[in-house]
Order: C-alpha cells, then sequence, then structure tokens
C-alpha cells in the first residue's frame, strides 16, 4: 500500500474532513489525556492533512487518547480529532495483524455481567 492510499484509508476511516480544522486547538485544550500525549488531539488532524503520517503511526498518543470525545465536543467547526487518532490506531492494529478478537477467544472473557450489545458493538469496530 503506498503512502497516498493510506492516508485516504485514513481519512474514510475517521469520517473527518481534516480540512474544516482551523487549528485553535480548544480540542487539545479540552483533552483529560493531554499531559500524556505526545502527539496533542489538534496535531493528529493538522499531521494526517499534511500527510505525515508515520509519525502518527509511531506515536504513543494513539494508545493513550481516552476516545471521550471531548474534543470532538469543544470542536467549533465539527472536526473530530478522536475519530483521526481511532483511525491511526486502527491502522496500525491491522498492519500488525492484530484486527480484533478471534471468535473463539470471546466465550472465555464473557460472563453475565457483559451485555451482548457490547460484543456485537465491539465486533463490528474491530472488523471492519
Amino acid at each position: 500500500m503506498t503512502k497516498q492510499e493510506r492516508i485516504d484509508n485514513m481519512m474514510r476511516l475517521s469520517g473527518t474532513d481534516v480540512r474544516k480544522c482551523m487549528k485553535c486547538g480548544k480540542c487539545s485544550g479540552r483533552c483529560p489525556a493531554f499531559k500524556d500525549m505526545d502527539i496533542k488531539p489538534h496535531q493528529f488532524v493538522s499531521m494526517l492533512g499534511q500527510g505525515k503520517i508515520d509519525q502518527l503511526l509511531e506515536s504513543k498518543a494513539i494508545w493513550n487518547c481516552l476516545a471521550c470525545m471531548a474534543c470532538v465536543e469543544r470542536c467549533p467547526r465539527g472536526v473530530a480529532p478522536a475519530a483521526v487518532v481511532e483511525a491511526v490506531r486502527d491502522t496500525v492494529v491491522r498492519a500488525q495483524g492484530a484486527n480484533g478478537l478471534k471468535a473463539e477467544d470471546i466465550p472465555p472473557i464473557v460472563d453475565e455481567f457483559i451485555p451482548q450489545q457490547l460484543l456485537v458493538s465491539a465486533y463490528r469496530k474491530y472488523n471492519k
């Protein structure tokens, strides 16, 4: 896969138009994991728009993002930095060949306290 194809794939997975970002930083200011992120939410959006995906793919921030969507709520332009972070995370996971759970791995972790809706939504999310 070429670099441009990876960029296009991340933009498609995120569902976000990174060109709408005006780089105000409000998303990063709202992020509860801000201090633990080597690349801040607004920088994820900007770097994807600039095609600097190698830095994004090696970032530790993709594992520190809480996916709380506080950055999405704060954005005045409707950009979703959390979706960009998740798209980068998914790209890394898929490149490592660890695309979600296998069906045979699910039964040992399921108990009566786990809602079935959670399992279905996780399966849909991680097996795109």
